[in-house]
């Protein structure tokens, strides 16, 4: 039974705007995601990566009901990715399935979160 949704846009120009603050990355990314980010050779990618990121965490508080804040931060929520690259969260805050997809275009990043109770 599905419990929650949530979906998230960004706008990559946001990202690249708030990459200008000096430890936005460490506030977003936990540090196997710093990683993956910094093993990317453009910036173009990178912030790709990250605006996916950051619209997956948005787009899971807001399935699970608490919005980014003081219940739920972004470094709470981990994303991984498997072997075909197709991400999920890493032992994130909920019991039952995280269902995750993420999007990107040259100008933006989307996300969408399905909370499922089994």
């Amino acid at each position: 039974m599905i419990v929650g949704i949530g979906v998230d846009n960004i706008e990559l120009t946001r990202i690249e705007k708030a990459l200008t603050h000096p430890r936005f990355i460490e506030k977003v990314l936990r540090p196997n995601e710093k990683a993956k980010y910094e093993s990317f050779d453009t910036e173009v990618r990178k912030i790709e990566f990250l605006a996916g990121r950051w619209a997956a965490k948005e787009a899971f508080s807001k399935a699970i009901g608490l919005g980014i804040g003081s219940d739920l931060h972004f470094l709470d929520l981990e994303i991984i990715n498997n072997e075909l690259g197709n991400p999920s969260f890493l032992n994130p805050p909920f019991v039952g399935n995280v269902q995750l997809s993420i999007s990107h275009s040259r100008l933006e990043a989307t996300a969408i979160v399905i909370l499922e109770k089994v």
